[in-house]
């Protein structure tokens, strides 16, 4: 059993049908609601569908990003740090 089955459990899918973007704190479809599929490249089987973003979607990232730079940059080094650490944890995993 590999990792993927064992996350997923008895052989089920460890993903998502749809992932959307992640932005301002919270996942939101693409601004043109299209997405692409995402196929496996062993079987060509859709895995998933994964957001087709665009520049409307980019500039309400930025936005955000913009948004949250005041706070950001009041936050200590020490707990910018835990987060970011926490975040590449994640990613590892």
């Amino acid at each position: 059993m590999n990792q993927m089955t064992q996350k997923a459990g008895l052989g089920g899918s460890p993903f998502k049908t749809r992932y959307d973007n992640f932005i301002g704190g919270k996942f939101v479809a693409p601004v043109n609601g299209r997405y692409f599929d995402n196929v496996t490249p062993i079987t060509g089987a859709k895995v998933c569908e994964i957001a087709r973003s665009d520049s409307a979607d980019i500039n309400l990232a930025l936005d955000a990003a913009h948004a949250a730079k005041d706070a950001w940059g009041k936050t200590s080094a020490m707990h910018r740090s835990n987060i970011l650490l926490k975040i590449a944890d994640r990613i590892e995993a």
